[in-house]
């Protein structure tokens, strides 16, 4: 079978058993209701400043953003049918009658009053307690999630900032929550060497697999990032309450959400579009894990499977996922192969060589450890396309960087 076949094949029979019927991984409704997650208070690590250049835009966005009945794909569409979050606010209903898609109710709550009032103190508060805020079009927002169909129009990170790249140097590690002790040493294995190899580790701060993953980046002297399904104020479970603290944590829910069921699988679709591939370590067949495994293929990300033993019930989504064509994965070489990618010890970085400036900003942006794709180039150089593409010709005519697959990498 054709790659491109058996990945078709992986993403159809996993969009029919998974998506639309996905297994919530919290069933105790009375237990997501109680008051049980800590909510940090106090002062948390310094915004990033470039991702508020635009405080109007922004503004702009999140007044939508809590408007009632738009979602991601509707803000979008206003968005480019008006050209920018400010012209939707200064329109009209009439003028907003002309974008295709928006029912009665959407557009009486599109004039809601106290909507901007509400953005401005989700915005005051967040800057109080050391969380930015990212608006989709604006500086900061990680391109990785233009491989939606619906990236957030607003996200929350607490923490360093998000990887820019299209497709970013990081692999996100996920599972069950009641993993076998085969499979935490596993996960806590790949995960350090991931780290070593200077990838970020991302995974979803839960029980088990994930916690595993974490810790271990930390541990290995990495960097790790944590996509919730609350508000990045608030931890679950608590007992990742220290943990939370090491870690970059990215929401798109405001500030004070508590957990509920139906973030979980929204959330692992975050999980997939921030990270080149998808590692599922442990799950059944409708596992959140086997969500992530398919936005993974939705977003045109790799997915990896790790083998378990025959009959196992938590080894039946990992089994499914070989079958259907995932790349097997036993050790960090076959993630790192498979993606072109080389550890950091591999790739010490040397002298930059005495170049013309735009071939000198473009050789820069090429990641050193890792291939990285023209638009990223581009984008990191603020270069345009032709002038990144005429840069890094130059560079290739020198002997100083190779392509392969259509990523560049240094010699």
């Amino acid at each position: 079978m054709e790659p491109q076949a058996a990945l078709f094949r992986l993403w159809w029979n996993l969009a029919q058993s998974v998506l639309g019927q996905p297994e919530c991984p919290h069933r105790n409704a009375d237990q997501l209701a109680a008051n049980r997650w800590p909510i940090y208070t106090a002062q948390m690590t310094t915004p990033h400043p470039s991702t508020l250049a635009d405080g109007d835009e922004l503004l702009a966005l999140l007044t939508l953003r809590f408007s009632p009945g738009l979602g991601p794909r509707r803000i979008e569409s206003l968005r480019q049918h008006f050209g920018s979050a400010r012209a939707v606010l200064a329109a009209g209903l009439n003028e907003w009658r002309q974008v295709a898609g928006l029912d009665s109710k959407v557009l009486a709550g599109l004039g809601s009053p106290g909507l901007g009032a509400r953005a401005q103190q989700e915005l005051e508060r967040a800057g109080k307690v050391g969380v930015t805020l990212l608006g989709r079009g604006l500086a900061g927002y990680p391109q990785g999630l233009e491989a939606l169909g619906d990236p957030p129009a607003v996200l929350w990170v607490r923490g360093d900032a998000l990887p820019l790249e299209t497709v970013p140097r990081a692999i996100s590690i996920v599972g069950t929550r009641q993993a076998s002790a085969y499979a935490l040493k596993w996960t806590r294995d790949l995960s350090g060497e991931l780290a070593r190899s200077g990838v970020n580790v991302i995974s979803g701060l839960a029980r088990g697999i994930d916690t595993a993953a974490h810790t271990a980046a930390l541990a290995a002297g990495g960097v790790s990032t944590a996509l919730l399904g609350c508000g990045v104020d608030v931890v679950y479970p608590a007992e990742n309450a220290r943990l939370a603290q090491q870690l970059t944590l990215v929401s798109e829910y405001p500030l004070g959400t508590r957990p509920a069921t139906h973030h979980f699988p929204q959330r692992n679709r975050l999980i997939a579009a921030l990270s080149a591939g998808a590692v599922i370590v442990e799950g059944d067949l409708r596992s959140g894990s086997m969500i992530t495994a398919t936005h993974a293929l939705e977003c045109g990300r790799t997915v990896f499977a790790v083998p378990g033993r025959a009959g196992d019930p938590l080894a039946a989504g990992p089994h499914r996922l070989l079958r259907e064509g995932a790349v097997l994965t036993e050790t960090v070489q076959d993630i790192l192969e498979e993606l072109g990618w080389h550890s950091a010890a591999a790739t010490a970085a040397a002298p930059r060589p005495d170049l013309p400036p735009d071939q000198s900003s473009a050789y820069a942006a090429i990641h050193p450890e890792g291939g990285t794709l023209l638009e990223d180039i581009a984008a990191q150089a603020r270069l345009s396309l032709p002038d990144a593409q005429m840069a890094i010709t130059m560079l290739q005519l020198s002997g100083l960087i190779d392509e392969q697959g259509g990523r560049y990498f240094r010699r």
